[in-house]
């Protein structure tokens, strides 16, 4: 699972004739499904759309600019919602278990050899309009999934300068402490 785990990263590099079968948006979102919650209360939702459909139009018309500039080539656009209230009040740590369900959504199309980017690039206030999001559903994060292209796709060359760069992660003695801030655990 670690290797999974390392091999998951955001490229904006899409093939816009690669597809994301129904199928495999089924496995994204039941592995999203079973993330854990606070008390099981389960606040993920997701708006789905396959390039093509009237939802992914949608989904693309309220990214931003620089986003729709690379996301239009995915195979299928998401909107990750959470849902802040349920019958039984307010649902504590709600961002939290929409974060773990999102990444259990990239870790699966990992596995089933798509990439996913997560993005905060678009406009929530379009889509709780366009898509008739009630007031306690907020919607989150857009995530494109599609198959990794070759970075020349985008074109500009500072982007494809910045999809080729090695991907950096903190060191682990930056990451986790023992007995006090600052004293590396391993």
């Amino acid at each position: 699972m670690a290797e999974l785990i390392a091999q998951r990263w955001s490229p904006r590099a899409l093939d816009e004739t690669g597809e994301v079968s129904w199928d495999q948006l089924r496995s994204l979102l039941e592995a999203a499904r079973w993330a854990a919650s606070f008390g099981n209360t389960q606040p993920a939702r997701y708006l789905v759309g396959r390039r093509g459909d009237p939802t992914f139009q949608r989904i693309l018309g309220a990214l931003t600019e620089r986003n729709r500039s690379w996301a239009h080539r995915a195979g299928a656009l998401l909107i990750a919602v959470m849902v802040t209230r349920n019958e039984k009040g307010d649902i504590p740590y709600a961002e939290y278990g929409l974060g773990l369900a999102g990444q259990n959504l990239v870790l699966q199309a990992v596995h089933e050899g798509l990439v996913a980017h997560q993005m905060a690039g678009f406009d929530p206030e379009a889509i709780r309009r366009d898509f008739a999001v009630p007031p306690e559903a907020v919607p989150r994060v857009a995530i494109a999934v599609g198959v990794q292209a070759d970075p020349e796709v985008l074109g500009e060359e500072r982007d494809v300068l910045r999809e080729r760069s090695p991907r950096r992660r903190i060191a682990l003695a930056d990451f986790a402490f023992s007995d006090s801030w600052g004293k590396p655990t391993f």
